[in-house]
């Protein structure tokens, strides 16, 4: 059994086809094809069903996927090692980010990484702050950044930036001219949210728990996972939110978002670092640079 072999069944496992799991690491399907079936010889074990045109894993093939990630993980971990011993010539550097901070924060600090360091590729996966947390926690990226507290003994976790918080509405909502002036007035919305687990709605359910609200009083019409499908729903009149003066500042300057007078706390931009394993030199220059003075 090689490295090989394991990549190409982890990447034919996650896209439960043969072809796009074979474009995905820039390998002819019948290369694909025959390393799957060398690896179901090999063992006398059927790793896919194959129903159709499509393929599913099978039990053994779901268990075998389970220790295929983490032998692929491992190597991956000793690749970094090895890596380490040129300095910061040659590298790579995996991060996790919440949708705010790699849609608005983060695109500017790996810039100036690259700038310094040049050799070293940065990958960057994206996803809610529970997502992110994860990935540090699994050993996936090497730092994550994320929005909000996290209590998870696990990961280390250092603040790197602050966020502002501002409650928008469509320019046609009541409160456009009209601001809550008492807390309980909050709960009409109606509301669009990010999903739970997302550190913007988490902002703004502790909020709402600070002035004696239960979140689920929230008159909550959608839910969406990205901020900027939420902005474009409360552009769209579909109700009221809070988000990152990042994500609605070109909205509110062209006058399709209405900014409300509410105040709203300020939030902090976390890094995560897992505190047991081996931190690159690569992770460690990052770390230095958002910590910067200038790391806004």
């Amino acid at each position: 059994m090689t490295l090989e072999q394991l990549r190409i069944f982890v990447a034919v496992a996650a896209r439960q086809h043969v072809t796009k799991g074979a474009a995905d690491l820039n390998l002819t399907q019948s290369a694909t094809s025959a390393a799957i079936a060398a690896l179901e010889a090999r063992y006398a074990t059927r790793l896919f069903d194959r129903i159709g045109r499509r393929i599913e894993l099978t039990e053994a093939g779901r268990l075998f996927l389970v220790e295929a990630k983490a032998v692929l993980a491992q190597a991956a971990a000793a690749e970094k090692v090895l890596a380490d011993l040129s300095g910061l010539v040659h590298g790579a550097l995996s991060l996790a980010a919440s949708q705010t901070i790699a849609g608005y924060w983060l695109p500017r600090q790996v810039e100036r990484f690259r700038v310094r360091h040049p050799g070293i590729s940065v990958a960057i996966a994206v996803g809610n702050t529970d997502f992110v947390a994860g990935q540090v926690r699994l050993g996936d990226a090497d730092l994550g950044f994320a929005e909000g507290e996290l209590d998870d003994a696990a990961l280390a976790v250092l603040p790197v930036a602050e966020d502002e918080m501002v409650l928008v509405t469509p320019v046609t909502h009541p409160w456009a001219w009209r601001p809550p002036s008492a807390p309980e007035q909050l709960l009409a919305g109606p509301w669009v949210l990010r999903e739970p687990g997302s550190g913007t709605r988490a902002v703004l359910e502790a909020h709402l728990a600070s002035l004696g609200l239960a979140a689920e009083r929230l008159n909550v019409a959608l839910e969406y996972p990205s901020n900027e499908a939420v902005r474009a729903a409360v552009e769209a009149g579909s109700g009221v939110t809070v988000l990152s003066r990042r994500v609605a500042a070109a909205a509110i300057r062209a006058g399709t978002l209405a900014e409300i007078a509410f105040p709203l706390p300020p939030r902090r931009f976390l890094a995560l670092r897992h505190k047991e394993r081996y931190r690159t030199r690569a992770a460690q220059a990052f770390l230095d640079l958002v910590t910067e003075a200038d790391g806004d």
